[in-house]
């Protein structure tokens, strides 16, 4: 047991400069009303999606978590939030990088979750971007800091105690998570995998969509071993976005919003899974 809680600390301990940066980025958004900046934030214009298809493909969920709380601010479009969450692999990719024999494999995964990210989410703003209210700074204001009284602190305070009362949150998540998976054993489910071929997608979006960076390593073992199909992993990985879809449900108070992002990564991931397993690649 403390060997679980020193690793849950080291992994939530990672995110910290990645939470920081971004409610940093935001309280200035918000404070200083930089025209400039939020423009560039939000993602507007026909790059939105690819920009956050790229930083989302970087390892490790941090972006998937500054972009949840991108969103919940308005900063950046939903179609930018899903091509992040998309893309993100979280610890994926430094497991594959690993195996430099793989490497072929690790470029085409990478390839095509960027591909299916930049899609989706450029589908996800055609459809449901001129349904989205774009509030005013104080709406902004008032969704981010609706628990506190930390507008007369300034930003550095702001921002720092944003960034702690997430973190907690995390933690707390991560242990009872990292605890769960210790406790089921990843022989179990190698075993549970290889009777259940058909379902590999399906199974895979699940442990994807579990808010823990312990999913990611799973699911690429499972496929590094043979006993997941590329197809089935990329439905996995593009499913899951770390901690981000936690933190997404956590401070955005728009559930329905929350709702159909998570509707629409899942769905996204089982179709292109099922689609590239069927193909045979």
């Amino acid at each position: 047991m403390q060997e679980i809680i020193w690793e849950t600390a080291l992994d939530s301990i990672k995110l910290l400069p990645f939470l920081w940066i971004a409610y940093l980025l935001i309280e200035y958004v918000e404070h200083k009303k930089s025209d400039k900046l939020e423009a560039l934030l939000r993602g507007t214009g026909k790059f939105g999606c690819l920009g956050g298809a790229l930083l989302g493909s970087f390892p490790q969920c941090g972006f998937s978590v500054a972009a949840s709380n991108f969103f919940t601010g308005r900063v950046i479009t939903m179609g930018t939030l899903v091509s992040v969450f998309i893309a993100t692999s979280d610890e994926a990719l430094p497991v594959l990088l690993s195996y430099p024999d793989r490497m072929d494999v690790t470029l085409k995964l990478l390839g095509t979750k960027i591909v299916l990210a930049v899609i989706v989410g450029f589908l996800t703003d055609v459809f449901i971007r001129k349904k989205q209210k774009n509030p005013s700074s104080d709406d902004i204001h008032e969704e981010i800091c609706s628990h506190c009284k930390c507008e007369s602190h300034g930003i550095l305070y702001a921002s720092l105690r944003h960034t702690l009362t997430i973190f907690l949150f995390i933690f707390l998540v991560n242990l009872v998570m990292n605890g769960l998976i210790e406790w089921i054993g990843t022989d179990t489910l190698t075993q549970f995998f290889q009777s259940t071929s058909g379902l590999h997608p399906l199974l895979a979006v699940i442990i994807g969509l579990i808010p823990n960076c312990a999913s990611s390593v799973v699911l690429t073992e499972l496929f590094l071993s043979g006993t997941l199909s590329f197809g089935a992993t990329v439905a996995g990985l593009s499913a899951g976005s770390g901690i981000g879809l936690l933190v997404l449900f956590r401070m955005n108070k728009r559930m329905r919003e929350n709702i159909i992002v998570l509707a629409i990564i899942t769905l996204a991931g089982l179709v292109a899974g099922y689609l590239l397993q069927m193909i045979g690649i």
